[in-house]
């Protein structure tokens, strides 16, 4: 593994380990639910990020599949890709959510692992291959290549878990009464 994957591989752990830690805070009963009108439920955050980490890897197969597009220098200029796990930054997705994505909490989670799974699988495909020179644009970011889309993924899910404790926050807790 080149030391540009490793630290790739860890943060995409890293970040789906507390997104999953931050989506054991909300029921079952709950997961569909929305704590305000404006705000997504968890099931609909869950499926957005599904959504994106399909959508980068779509991409990047079908980047790496042909000859690397050519940017120009000031156009390969980006903003940092750390941005992404920024919730400073309020923007709307341009990445229209299929309201099917929308199940149960424990095959929405476990659906999650497997889109990880094939993303750490185009990794480890691509292994032995330059990756930095294939590069497509990102809507707010710029073009980023591959590694840092990738990257983008991470950080994606990142800016989302802090959503998510945001959501898991605002929702009723459960009430347990004493049993005599």
């Amino acid at each position: 593994m080149t030391t540009t994957l490793k630290p790739i591989i860890e943060k995409l752990g890293k970040a789906q380990f507390g997104m999953l830690r931050a989506a054991d805070a909300v029921s079952a009963e709950l997961w569909k639910t929305r704590p305000a009108p404006a705000v997504w439920a968890a099931g609909e955050l869950i499926g957005h990020v599904m959504t994106v980490e399909r959508g980068v890897l779509a991409a990047a197969d079908r980047a790496v599949q042909g000859p690397p597009r050519h940017f120009p220098l000031i156009r390969r200029v980006h903003l940092p890709v750390a941005l992404a796990e920024s919730r400073v930054f309020r923007v709307k997705t341009p990445v229209p959510l299929d309201p099917a994505l929308v199940q149960e909490k424990e095959a929405m989670l476990a659906e999650l692992r497997e889109v990880r799974e094939r993303t750490l699988a185009f990794i480890d495909e691509t292994k032995g291959r330059d990756l930095s020179v294939y590069r497509w644009p990102h809507t707010f970011l710029g073009v980023l290549n591959t590694y840092q889309w990738m990257e983008m993924i991470a950080g994606h899910e990142v800016r989302h878990t802090k959503q998510m404790r945001e959501i898991a926050a605002k929702l009723p807790k459960a009430v347990v009464g004493l049993q005599k």
